[in-house]
């Protein structure tokens, strides 16, 4: 008898195998299962490089406001060049016939408006970008 070790959508089994007389192979019907083996990732080799990669990369001051679904923009609040607080209303969104206030993630100043009044955007256009 033989014992392998098979692995089957991530699980491993033990399993033992019969050589029969004729030159057929026969399964022992125990198997046990063994935890899944995860290969560790390697330790990285040059952790200051990669700390110096972000550090030099700009960051993005840029946040743009998604429309969190489909509707009618019925009006909008605010104007370009605008100073914006947390949680001020920016424009009013009509769907499915109740109006819902779209407002703003953080503080900042508003530097595009990307609809108007009337248009209608699905999930994830972009409304507003404010800085």
């Amino acid at each position: 008898m033989k014992e392998f070790r098979i692995t089957v959508n991530g699980q491993s089994y033990s399993v033992i195998v019969e050589e029969l007389s004729d030159g057929n192979t026969a399964l022992n019907t125990q198997s046990t299962i063994l935890p899944p083996q995860i290969p560790k990732a390697p330790a990285p080799s040059h952790l200051k490089a990669e700390e110096d990669t972000f550090i030099n990369t700009p960051l993005q001051t840029e946040k743009t406001v998604a429309a969190p679904m489909p509707g009618v923009v019925q009006k909008i609040v605010v104007t370009a060049g605008q100073t914006i607080q947390k949680g001020e209303v920016l424009l009013i969104l009509e769907a499915m016939k109740m109006e819902n206030e779209i407002i703003a993630p953080q503080a900042g100043i508003v530097k595009a408006i990307h609809v108007s009044e009337g248009a209608t955007v699905n999930t994830g256009d972009a409304l507003l970008v404010f800085a």
